[in-house]
């Protein structure tokens, strides 16, 4: 019999349980967003890895010294693939997990998750206040000010490029690309948005 693969419901109400976070539910559904978009771009499965994007965080609001461990133990209790228990495990790779990104799909998590905060916080102070019309220039100029979203570890980004054998550009290219499709929900379809 065929394993039962956990639906976007599931995932969502998973992480809204374990997260009131805006901020963090905002995220996950950014890395959500980028996932499906990469999939597609890939042939890959879109609902899988947009599932795992969703799910990514689960444990860090209410476990964050448990970071990725507790996750583990959440969706194992919840009869979850091993394959996506792995693939969050490895996003966590070299800062709180040794599960090193093999697949496709664990090195564009892993790649991504700081991307997503970095592309965000430069479309926030933009004018516009929006990814919508945002270019990855101006998330490269960002870049290098090391002051600006300082949380945000551009080494781990650099080294999930070099894992996926493509450039930072193009992966800052597919960030925006994917978090365009759910600007609204993750707040950054900006002002002319609001003048709707």
């Amino acid at each position: 019999m065929a394993e039962r693969l956990p639906t976007r419901e599931e995932a969502l109400a998973l992480l809204q349980q374990y997260n009131k976070s805006e901020a963090l539910i905002r995220h996950a559904l950014a890395v959500e967003a980028v996932m499906r978009y990469c999939a597609r771009k890939r042939g890959q499965d879109v609902e899988q890895w947009g599932v795992i994007g969703l799910v990514h965080d689960l444990d860090y609001e209410q476990f964050p010294e448990q970071h990725c461990h507790k996750s583990e133990q959440i969706l194992r209790e919840h009869g979850w693939p091993e394959e996506y228990i792995r693939a969050v495990l490895s996003h966590g790779w070299g800062i709180c997990t040794e599960v090193e990104p093999k697949s496709d799909l664990e090195k564009t998590l892993f790649a991504i998750d700081e991307l997503t905060g970095l592309v965000a916080a430069t479309a926030i102070v933009r004018p516009s206040k929006s990814v919508l019309d945002m270019e990855p220039k101006s998330v490269k100029k960002k870049w290098k000010e090391k002051s600006f979203a300082a949380g945000v570890n551009r080494e781990v980004i650099e080294k999930g490029a070099a894992l996926l054998g493509v450039d930072v550009n193009e992966l800052i290219g597919d960030a925006i690309l994917g978090m365009r499709e759910a600007a609204g929900q993750i707040g950054l379809a900006g002002n002319s948005a609001s003048r709707v």
